[in-house]
């Protein structure tokens, strides 16, 4: 299991339930990396989606028993969410918010893919700090063979694709 985020530089992930900042390119980004795969999402993030993501498995993350979304699976617990996922590709199976998800998911995910913005608008959630953590570094072979340029700009934000690793579980 990986994640997949957008973070701005104090690590800040949204504001009133959707992404501050918002770079085209890395919406195309997260389409490549995820397109093929399972998406996890919690209920909140999946509404600011307003719909399953196409071309993926889309599990959506509640404690709501009442919920039903056409074209997604519902679950209720890590163990139903293990369950979904056994016999999916572990590489291709993306946690993608919002933060009470990633916070319970992290633990599990060997890889987090990282859009670094440079850039601080006022947040209310937050993404883990890989930056300070013990067991995350960043992957410099990937961001060669994988990200091109090392940092883009758009609209004078410049940004950056990473890919964090576990090194110790």
């Amino acid at each position: 299991m990986n994640a997949i985020v957008a973070a701005n530089s104090d690590w800040g992930i949204g504001y009133g339930g959707t992404q501050s900042v918002v770079i085209p390119e890395d919406r195309r980004y997260f389409k490549r990396i995820t397109v093929g795969g399972v998406v996890i999402a919690g209920r909140k993030t999946f509404e600011d989606f307003r719909k399953p993501l196409p071309d993926r498995k889309n599990i959506i993350m509640t404690r709501s028993k009442d919920l039903r979304i056409c074209g997604a699976v519902i679950a209720y617990s890590i163990d139903d969410l293990l369950s979904e996922i056994e016999f999916d590709d572990p590489d291709k199976v993306f946690v993608i918010g919002g933060g009470d998800i990633y916070s319970m998911l992290l633990p599990l995910c060997a890889c987090a893919y990282v859009t670094k913005i440079k850039a601080a608008p006022p947040s209310d959630t937050f993404f883990p700090n890989l930056d300070k953590a013990e067991n995350w570094l960043i992957d410099r072979n990937w961001h060669t063979q994988n990200s091109g340029k090392a940092e883009q700009v758009y609209n004078g934000i410049s940004y950056s694709f990473e890919r964090y690793v576990r090194i110790r579980r």
